[in-house]
């Protein structure tokens, strides 16, 4: 006997079938420890940048002379070209050196370092005035060997200390200088120190040239900067320095400056341990490796058949799906058997829908068609008890179709024959 189920009850068993595949928030609970790494990293790389200042510099280049930022030199060009000094951009070295021999001054920024020890011998010998902007450890060694660098400055400076006309005219400089000290043999050969701060060094230093012009070093580049060349004496340096001709070079060196030739290579650049260290890793690598690894070759010498058994598959699979918690995807598969066992059993063609199999399995059974439907589809278990009862459910639909369709005997009749 076959009951129907209510047009309502019927109609709302689609309705409350759901898909059961996991939701974003529930991948997102799976992968939370990548996601929290993820975060870690982003977040320490952005500290990085910060720390190191990346993404906070101006664009433009460092006292760039069409840089308006406040790290360029535009407002000192202008003012510079206000009172008839001409000032031009050098693009190489060779342009550098060309205007140095015609008389003109020289600024020189090379904040990367690139130029070599020729370079600056060639460019000092031929500038009758040329004025470094912090000058590197290179820079000094080849254009003034006895002056060192010698840190910051502990704030702005008043005592001139020397007999440089500019800095006589500039009287005080402002905060965020560099000092540079001289040793006894540069005072020798003629450097001097002004803007002195105590007996730490001195944010300017004069002396003589390679061909006997005048070479000026600026400790910092804080005197030509647009920020900071209206403060204290900056201006009145920086154009005491620059304005000396009527024509100025500015240059600063790019990375077709470098001496490519001249450069170290990879095995001088490298420690003299590094290469024992790394012949010592490789080969305890191989050896462990040898140690640790497989045999070469099969396991056993002939090639027997190995048969492994379909319960310790299932077994196998089913301890994943506990240790992982995937009680959806271990109720699916139990569900995907319980339809095709069901289906064969009521001679139900391959092709048909799950909806098709519960309303067949309820007609055979007796049972409420949509409590079939949420059975085969619809219910999720919210923990190992619920999957338990779930699965013991299916067993017993099944079970429930198998009797159906059983032949019924009457015991009563000894000849065993249908009533």
């Amino acid at each position: 006997m076959t009951t129907t189920a209510p047009p309502d009850v019927a109609e709302a068993a689609p309705a409350t079938a759901r898909s059961i595949t996991p939701t974003v928030r529930e991948q997102l609970r799976r992968r939370r420890a990548w996601i929290v790494i993820a975060a870690v990293l982003v977040l320490g790389a952005l500290l990085l940048l910060a720390i190191q200042g990346g993404g906070l510099r101006p664009p433009g280049p460092v006292l760039g002379a069409d840089n308006a930022g406040p790290a360029g030199s535009k407002a000192l060009v202008e003012v510079l070209r206000d009172h008839g000094v001409a000032v031009t951009a050098a693009g190489t070295a060779d342009d550098a050196v060309a205007g140095a021999r015609r008389g003109a001054t020289i600024l020189l920024y090379d904040e990367f370092a690139v130029l070599d020890a020729d370079r600056l011998d060639e460019l000092s010998a031929a500038a009758d005035r040329l004025v470094v902007a912090e000058p590197a450890f290179t820079t000094l060694e080849g254009i003034a060997s006895g002056v060192r660098l010698a840190g910051a400055a502990s704030g702005p400076l008043d005592d001139v200390a020397c007999g440089t006309r500019a800095a006589e005219r500039a009287g005080e400089l402002s905060d965020g200088q560099r000092l540079l000290t001289v040793d006894d043999e540069a005072a020798a050969a003629g450097w001097e120190g002004c803007f002195r701060d105590g007996r730490f060094g001195y944010a300017l230093v004069t002396g003589p040239g390679a061909s006997g012009g005048e070479v000026a070093l600026v400790a910092a580049t804080t005197v030509f900067e647009n920020e900071h060349v209206d403060e204290a004496g900056n201006a009145a340096l920086a154009i005491g320095l620059l304005g000396a001709s009527d024509e100025l070079v500015w240059y600063l060196p790019g990375p077709g400056d470098a001496d490519g030739a001249g450069a170290p290579g990879l095995a001088e650049l490298t420690p003299g341990w590094v290469s024992p260290v790394l012949v010592l890793a490789i080969a305890a690598v191989i050896a462990a490796g040898v140690w640790r690894g497989r045999r070469f070759g099969p396991l056993v010498v002939e090639r027997l058949p190995v048969q492994v058994p379909a319960g310790e598959t299932s077994q196998g699979r089913a301890r994943l799906y506990a240790r992982s918690a995937a009680r959806r995807h271990a109720l699916d598969q139990l569900r995907i058997g319980a339809i095709g066992r069901i289906s064969a059993v009521l001679k139900l063609p391959r092709s048909a829908s799950v909806d098709a199999v519960a309303d067949a399995a309820a007609a055979a059974t007796g049972r409420d068609a949509a409590s079939v439907a949420r059975l085969l589809v619809g219910a999720e278990p919210a923990g190992d008890r619920d999957l338990v009862d779930l699965a013991a459910e299916l067993e017993r639909l099944e079970h429930d179709v198998a009797a159906s369709v059983r032949p019924h005997t009457d015991r009563t009749d000894p000849t065993g024959r249908r009533p």
